[in-house]
């Protein structure tokens, strides 16, 4: 009478603990495929890290080149530098966190901000035939425009890595792992100017 007294007693016992169990192996898949989606965007951002470093490293030589010709433009050549150096403080905050609002909303801030600068020596070079037909600056711009185009893909390979990051710790009940372990929501990196979204571009 006792033995079948505790077989009823230990039925639901065994049933919670099952489910229990089963929980907390959902709840550690959930967590592991956060922690590999969000792993996959930061190193997205890693490929778009070393193409704007290029790009950065580029842009004195163009400067440098550019001031041999256009000494009188002093402005747009200062103005270019100063771009550059904002980007990449930019660059390197965001790089250490990937993802986060305020870091990347300052990047695109700042990217957009150098097209700008760019545009603006792009225009004005096309004013000086000797400078078009130097052969540093057009290997200078080949670069650059090659560069903008990794940059260009490396940008929407990490923007598809935060969709599916986002889209996984929004989604129920991944959200509740999500929140209990600080999975917070990561920023696209988005360029909303439509004449930003070209690389800046001169025919030499």
């Amino acid at each position: 009478m006792t033995t079948g007294i505790l077989g009823i007693l230990l039925i639901p016992l065994i049933i919670l603990g099952v489910v229990i169990l089963l929980a907390g192996l959902y709840g550690v898949g959930a967590y592991n495929k956060l922690v590999g989606l969000r792993n996959r965007f930061k190193n997205a951002f890693a490929q778009i890290d070393v193409q704007l470093k290029r790009r950065y490293d580029l842009i004195p030589n163009l400067v440098e080149t550019a001031k041999g010709y256009i000494k009188h433009e002093r402005e747009t050549l200062e103005a270019v530098i100063q771009a550059r150096n904002a980007a990449v403080s930019a660059n390197t905050k965001a790089a250490g966190n990937p993802g986060d609002p305020g870091a990347m909303g300052q990047l695109m801030g700042a990217e957009a901000a150098l097209g700008g600068a760019l545009g603006r020596l792009f225009a004005l070079a096309e004013a000086y035939p000797d400078l078009k037909a130097n052969q540093t600056m057009a290997s200078l711009m080949e670069e650059l425009t090659s560069t903008e185009n990794k940059v260009s893909f490396a940008r929407q390979a990490y923007n598809d890595s935060v969709m599916s990051y986002n889209t996984a710790r929004e989604s129920f009940p991944s959200n509740i792992i999500a929140g209990m372990f600080n999975f917070n929501a990561a920023e696209l990196f988005e360029i909303t100017d439509e004449k930003e979204k070209q690389a800046p571009k001169v025919k030499f």
